[in-house]
């Protein structure tokens, strides 16, 4: 159960936050938080991750519904926390754009950060929960889960 809260929590925080960001910035505008580093922003996306497959909504929406539910299977199944609670973490996070791309057809996105002359793509709340949740994920694989040893995800 505690991972079906944390992944509706990333999901409403993920929305709340775009909600915010909606009603007090204009779309394209940019809010300075640290002078030539970070700004708050207001912009869509349409696409996947860096406005890659623009308007593909439609295989989006149906990718995420299904790599969501594979995901809460293998936490139902699972019995390793960190594997459970790096799926939760993606699970949030897309759930949150989900909602965006089922809504409107594009995801907002508002954290706008920039090293020098590189401006690294927009993102939001739920972009940053997929990530850590990825990288939380790659750790087990990589230093915990055995593979000669399905049961800990749930075989």
């Amino acid at each position: 159960m505690i991972w079906i809260i944390t992944a509706a929590a990333i999901c409403l925080a993920d929305q709340a936050a775009k909600y915010a960001v909606r009603s007090l910035i204009a779309y394209g505008d940019r809010i300075a938080v640290i002078d030539d580093f970070f700004y708050l922003t207001y912009h869509e996306n349409t696409g996947a991750a860096w406005g890659i497959f623009k308007g593909g909504r439609f295989i989006f929406i149906t990718i995420t519904i299904i790599l969501i539910a594979a995901m809460a299977f293998l936490i139902y199944r699972a019995k390793n926390r960190l594997f459970k609670t790096s799926l939760s973490f993606i699970i949030g996070g897309a759930s949150g754009n989900l909602a965006d791309r089922i809504i409107s057809g594009r995801v907002g996105d508002f954290l706008d950060f920039r090293f020098g002359s590189y401006v690294y793509p927009s993102f939001n709340v739920g972009d940053m929960f997929i990530v850590v949740g990825t990288i939380m994920l790659s750790i087990y694989l990589l230093f915990i889960f055995k593979g000669s040893n399905l049961k800990e995800i749930g075989r």
